[in-house]
């Protein structure tokens, strides 16, 4: 079995189009996992974790 390591790469939720989405826009974020259907599990910098859709992240400019 052969197990690909991934680098950690920063990324800023960019939706707001809901109360949700709204309290989340803008916050740092990164990728733990990728599911089917455009989905990801990402963890923010508060400790939170949320599936959101790939779409809605943002490439961070933040160096690493």
């Amino acid at each position: 079995m052969s197990h690909k390591i991934m680098s950690i790469k920063q990324y800023i939720y960019g939706w707001k189009n809901n109360a949700k989405r709204q309290a989340l826009y803008g916050q740092h974020c990164t990728v733990l996992a990728r599911g089917k259907m455009n989905s990801a599990l990402v963890e923010f910098v508060d400790g939170s974790k949320e599936v959101v859709s790939r779409n809605a992240l943002r490439r961070s400019k933040r160096k690493q």
